[in-house]
């Protein structure tokens, strides 16, 4: 039996829960989540905790099924009560960001912008719009409810212009390292 699996889930404060037949829902302060479990995963709420349970512990897939039900509720009751967010970066003379009519529209290197359709779960806010050199990146935030959005959408930006490795110029998270290659050395030939 999985022992992320066994571990039951404690509900935060100010989560309301719907669980009917296959169908989970959760509801608190920074927004609705819900997912669909599978019919060989049995999830019962008692005392204010969620348990899930799997009736056949020698099934490998009902195994597997059993430890990642557990943690997406989990990753649920974390994003509907705090949320989840995401610092980004953007490094690069003349790069900046900025959202405009539900896209955020990177200028990045390219000729022209490049605009990412932003979801309706995930919430962008700019802190510094336009870097400064290439020392003071363009700084901003993405959040969600929805972990598994907000990761794909992070994902799905940075993928945009990731950093390369001689300068740094890119886009990064906020807490990623570049390793930095040495440029071509000036060979003195006589």
């Amino acid at each position: 039996m999985s022992r992320i699996g066994k571990k039951p889930i404690p509900v935060p404060a100010g989560v309301k829960i719907e669980h009917s037949g296959t169908s989970f829902k959760a509801t608190g302060p920074k927004g609705t989540l819900q997912m669909t479990i599978h019919p060989d995963i049995a999830v019962s709420v008692e005392n204010n905790q969620i348990v899930v349970s799997n009736d056949d512990a020698n099934n490998r897939q009902k195994k597997a099924l059993h430890g990642t039900t557990r943690a997406l509720i989990q990753n649920m009751m974390v994003g509907v009560s705090k949320g989840y967010q995401r610092d980004m970066q953007i490094f690069g003379t003349g790069y900046n960001v900025k959202e405009q009519g539900g896209k955020l529209v990177l200028t990045v290197g390219y000729c022209n912008t490049v605009e990412v359709p932003i979801p309706k779960t995930v919430k962008v806010e700019i802190k510094v719009a336009a870097t400064k050199g290439n020392e003071t990146p363009a700084v901003f935030t993405i959040s969600s409810a929805d972990k598994h959005a907000l990761g794909q959408f992070t994902s799905n930006v940075r993928r945009v212009r990731p950093p390369e490795p001689y300068q740094g110029k890119g886009i990064r998270y906020a807490d990623e390292h570049v390793v930095r290659k040495e440029g071509k050395a000036l060979a003195s030939g006589g």
